[in-house]
């Protein structure tokens, strides 16, 4: 059975971070942000993937992409015992604050602390959650536990611009998360969703065949 009700969201609609409508056509040239996930005996998954319904993505939506992506495995690179959630979370706004100043879309010139908060508005929700027998399992424990072995939590990082933005034009109107679901081991982190294909290159492949 399903976890949750889905997002299925295409171009503009990924900005709106719980979008359930589900009801308008996807049109070519855009971005498709899915969030879904299954129960299996009495456990919930949570995965997110975005992908572009032409089968290829433009140069902004790879650009995009390509910076989503490598926060992500650098926060799955962090689930390892002695972190937290918070502490992963302020990685992932840190690095993403970085790239997007190298894209021009933040200033270079705003303070440690303003950044992060301007990197707040291009991703309003936190790196992840515990999972479990609920898809945020559970709220009565703080993300700023240390992680331990056997826990499993989602890392989801995301850029989201939507046409009220006043970037660049050529960057707006793209949502785009990726999330996985890490299990904490006393090594490296394993990742149980690695399965459902994220890499850009072989997305485009797929989509091609």
């Amino acid at each position: 059975m399903l976890a949750y009700p889905p997002v299925i969201a295409g171009g503009n609609r990924a900005n709106t971070i719980h979008y359930i409508n589900n009801n308008q056509i996807v049109a070519d040239g855009e971005l498709v942000l899915m969030d879904a996930g299954c129960e299996f005996h009495g456990y919930a998954s949570d995965i997110t993937r975005t992908w572009p319904v032409s089968g290829k993505f433009t140069s902004s939506q790879r650009v995009l992409y390509d910076v989503v992506l490598a926060v992500q495995e650098k926060c799955i690179g962090m689930c390892k015992v002695g972190f937290t959630l918070d502490e992963i979370y302020i990685e992932m706004l840190r690095t993403l604050g970085h790239q997007l100043q190298n894209l021009g879309l933040i200033e270079r010139n705003v303070k440690p602390t303003e950044l992060l908060a301007l990197v707040q508005t291009f991703c309003p929700h936190h790196v992840g959650h515990y999972l479990g027998m609920d898809v945020h399992d559970t709220s009565s424990i703080s993300r700023s536990q240390k992680l331990s072995p056997g826990m499993i939590v989602t890392i989801e990082p995301g850029i989201y611009i939507p046409y009220s933005n006043k970037v660049v034009g050529e960057f707006r109107g793209i949502g785009i998360r990726i999330e996985d679901n890490i299990l904490i081991t006393s090594g490296e982190p394993e990742n149980l969703t690695h399965m459902c294909p994220k890499c850009p290159d072989e997305i485009e492949s797929i989509m091609k065949s």
